[in-house]
């Protein structure tokens, strides 16, 4: 296993990416919600990984929209998207565009549109793609 560095831009928010793989074998995507694509996020999970996001409490905001089963992690000083996390289900992604290693993670993913999916068949995809997450203060 290999650990991988982040941040938000600022430095409140630190993110730590364990992954089997090397950067340049994983394969990103991109979301085509408009949130994600006004933040112009590329985004990466793996079952196999394990990301921890590390800030103080006052340093993270957590945003929720659509399905509200979400919380999307943005720092609350320098408004940076470093991924996000089911709480319930204690899994997350990571935005690689956080990463330091961004530059070797498939620059060009595809893009997915999941507007047509209920709660149930959210949850289902993300038990599949989605890594064990951790956020810790």
């Amino acid at each position: 296993m290999r650990t991988h560095p982040g941040s938000c831009h600022c430095g409140a928010i630190t993110i730590k990416l364990t992954l089997d793989k090397s950067p340049e074998e994983m394969r990103a995507g991109r979301c085509g919600c408009s949130f994600c694509r006004r933040h112009g996020a590329r985004t990466l999970g793996d079952p196999a990984g394990r990301v921890e996001f590390r800030a103080r409490s006052e340093a993270l905001q957590r945003y929720r929209f659509g399905l509200g089963i979400t919380d999307y992690l943005l720092c609350a000083h320098c408004g940076t998207y470093v991924g996000a996390v089911m709480p319930d289900e204690g899994l997350g992604i990571v935005n690689v565009n956080a990463l330091e290693c961004r530059a070797v993670i498939d620059p060009a993913p595809p893009l997915h549109d999941y507007d047509g999916e209920d709660a149930a068949r959210r949850r289902a995809r993300r038990r599949k793609f989605w890594m064990p997450a951790s956020i810790l203060s």
